[in-house]
């Protein structure tokens, strides 16, 4: 019961605050993680100082963590309710990936391509100062798709699972994807750890995210577009979460783009060219797919664990 009512009040937490826009304690752990890479990432043997600040930066806070939620869940259940939630909302994101979704679709139908680029430019980290307005859509449309996976489906599964220190665990390793998790010359060797961890943690939550798209949109669709071009990605989760969000808005995504200046191939999924309206969609297709992946974790922990 302890972990279903913490879902929904982080959940609802989330819906209605966003994102703190100061004193987010993974503002303060980005700081540590880029002074400690600052100092590990020189010299050989990178891939195995890369691990080791993996686990530096990871281990202490997700055991700590752990410690505090069976001490909270065996002495005060109603405080360990208060503090998963908090701990919860801290790691969502689904609110604030709307709010830069929003700007975007309102720069495009108002034709302020300028505007629009900018805009999608906070949520991606492809160029997007050449773009035209359906690059612009369609990179709008992968970031939401994809960040749906990462920000709201992955925490919720993982505290659903493993309550407060699951849900650390995993933002705290999304957090050193998302810094180190680059091909490029700096981090191809420090970054792999992260990067493989982040891999590992996302295996099931982004599968059922792929399975929830294909519930609350064009089933058909997802499925057929899962099917044909999800292995197409290099990242064995984003494919199925962007083939399956595609397909089942029945939106054409992917395709190449220049990424800190360098061009990388993409996969194209079948479908009607990205717009301001696709996106709109994609918005409605993103918040029925969160409610029902939050209400099949609810039912399953108050049946498990009551």
């Amino acid at each position: 019961m302890v972990i279903a009512l913490a879902l929904l009040l982080g959940f609802v937490l989330d819906a209605r605050f966003a994102e703190v826009r100061r004193w987010h304690p993974l503002v303060g752990f980005g700081g540590l993680a880029t002074r400690l890479e600052a100092r590990l990432n020189r010299g050989a043997y990178r891939r195995l100082r890369g691990l080791l600040a993996v686990f530096v930066l990871i281990s202490p806070i997700s055991l700590a963590a752990a410690v505090l939620w069976w001490w909270l869940l065996i002495t005060s259940p109603f405080t360990a309710i208060f503090c998963g939630a908090i701990g919860l909302y801290f790691a969502l994101g689904g609110k604030s990936l709307q709010l830069h979704i929003e700007p975007v679709i309102k720069a495009l139908n108002t034709k302020d391509l300028q505007a629009a680029r900018e805009a999608v430019q906070k949520i991606v980290s492809r160029d997007c100062q050449a773009l035209d307005a359906n690059q612009v859509a369609c990179a709008a449309t992968e970031s939401l798709l994809e960040n749906t996976s990462d920000a709201v489906i992955a925490p919720l599964f993982w505290f659903a699972l493993a309550g407060l220190p699951g849900v650390i665990l995993y933002r705290l390793s999304n957090t050193l994807d998302a810094m180190w998790g680059y091909r490029s010359d700096r981090f191809l060797q420090f970054g792999w750890a992260a990067a493989r961890l982040d891999d590992g943690l996302n295996i099931i939550p982004a599968r059922l995210c792929a399975l929830a798209f294909a519930a609350c949109g064009d089933a058909a669709g997802a499925v057929r577009v899962w099917r044909q071009c999800a292995h197409q990605w290099a990242s064995p989760n984003a494919g199925p979460v962007i083939a399956s969000g595609a397909g089942a808005l029945g939106i054409g995504v992917g395709g190449g783009a220049f990424y800190h200046g360098k061009w990388c191939a993409k996969p194209i999924t079948p479908g009607r060219a990205p717009s301001a309206q696709g996106l709109q969609a994609g918005l409605r297709l993103v918040g029925r797919a969160n409610t029902c992946v939050l209400m099949l974790l609810v039912l399953l922990c108050w049946g498990i664990y009551s």
